[in-house]
C-alpha cells in the first residue's frame, strides 16, 4: 500500500483534494498526509476532508505558537482527528514554558511535521528540543532543508551534517521526487531518466544514516507538478532505490507515514 506523506490541497491556494485524489488514483497511491499552508490557521478544509472521504488521508494542521489559545486549538484538532501539527523549529509558545506547543503535541499522541532551514534544524536549541520532547516523532520535511542541489562546498557539507541528527530515535525524515533533489539532463530526452544523478548522494546518505524504518516518501503535491509530475515522483524515486530490499521500499513507500501519522488501516 502507497502512501504519500506530504501534500497540499486548499480551496483557494494550489488545488482542491479532487485533483490530489486523481493524482493518487492514477500512481496507485492509497493514501496521503495533508500538510497545512504555512501560516494558514483555518485547519476546516483539511478536517473536513477525513470526514468525506474516510481512510484516505490523515492531517497535519497549522497552530500559531504565539496564540493565546493555541493549546487549545491544538488538542480540539487532535481531538478531531488530526494526525499532526506542521511547526518551524524555532516555534516556541509564550509564557513560562517556550515549549509547551510541542509538549501539548507529544500529549495528544500526534506527530509534528518540522519545516525549516538546515541552520535552524542543527542549532543546540532544536537538539535540546528534541531531547525534551522524546516521544514525540519530529518529521523534518524535505530531507530537513537539504533536497535541492548544494550550490556550494559549504552547502554539501552542511546537508551531510543534517543526517547527523539521525542519532535521535525520534527524529524522520521527508524525502521528495528526484526532480527536488537532482537537476534534469538538458538537453532533455525523449526516452530513459531525465536526471543527472540516479541516485543524488544526499539520498544515499540519507537512507544510510536513517535507515528505511524513518525515511518516508512525499511528493510535495502539487508543486511537484512543475517538476517531474506527480506518477514520475514516486516511479522514478523506486527505480533509484531499487537496490533496497522489498522489506524496506515497503517502509520508504507506506509504511513509515502510516506509523507515524497513524492512518487507517485500509483493504
Amino acid at each position: 500500500m502507497l502512501v504519500d506523506s506530504h501534500c497540499h490541497v486548499s480551496p483557494v491556494w494550489y488545488e482542491p483534494v479532487e485533483s490530489l485524489l486523481h493524482q493518487m488514483t492514477r500512481a496507485g497511491v492509497s493514501q496521503a498526509i495533508l500538510i497545512q499552508l504555512i501560516a494558514q490557521t483555518n485547519n476546516r478544509y483539511q478536517q473536513d476532508c477525513l470526514k468525506r472521504f474516510p481512510g484516505h488521508f490523515a492531517s497535519v494542521v497549522w497552530i500559531d505558537p504565539m496564540s493565546p489559545s493555541a493549546l487549545d486549538d491544538l488538542r480540539q484538532c487532535a481531538e478531531e482527528g488530526a494526525s499532526g501539527v506542521r511547526l518551524r523549529p524555532t516555534a516556541r509558545s509564550p509564557g513560562p514554558d517556550p515549549l509547551a506547543i510541542w509538549r501539548c503535541a507529544e500529549a495528544c499522541g500526534i506527530a509534528a511535521s518540522c519545516v525549516g532551514s538546515s541552520t535552524a534544524f542543527l542549532s543546540a536549541e532544536f537538539a535540546q528540543l528534541i531531547i525534551e520532547c522524546p516521544n514525540l516523532a519530529m518529521v523534518l520535511e524535505h530531507l530537513g532543508d537539504t533536497s535541492q542541489p548544494p550550490v556550494d562546498e559549504v552547502a554539501h557539507r552542511q546537508s551531510l551534517r543534517v543526517m547527523e541528527l539521525a542519532r535521535f530515535e525520534n527524529i524522520y525524515l521527508k524525502v521528495p521526487g528526484l526532480g527536488e533533489l537532482t537537476k534534469r539532463k538538458s538537453p532533455m530526452p525523449s526516452e530513459g531518466s531525465p536526471f543527472e544523478s540516479e541516485v543524488p548522494e544526499v539520498l544515499r546518505t540519507a537512507i544510510e544514516a536513517f535507515g528505511s524504518q524513518r525515511i518516508m516518501w512525499g511528493s510535495d503535491f502539487p508543486l511537484v507538478s512543475s517538476r517531474e509530475g506527480y506518477g514520475n515522483s514516486l516511479a522514478l524515486l523506486r527505480r533509484a532505490l531499487a537496490y533496497l530490499t522489498q522489506a524496506d521500499l515497503d517502509d520508504v513507500f507506506g509504511g513509515v507515514a502510516r506509523r507515524v501519522f497513524k492512518l487507517p488501516a485500509t483493504e
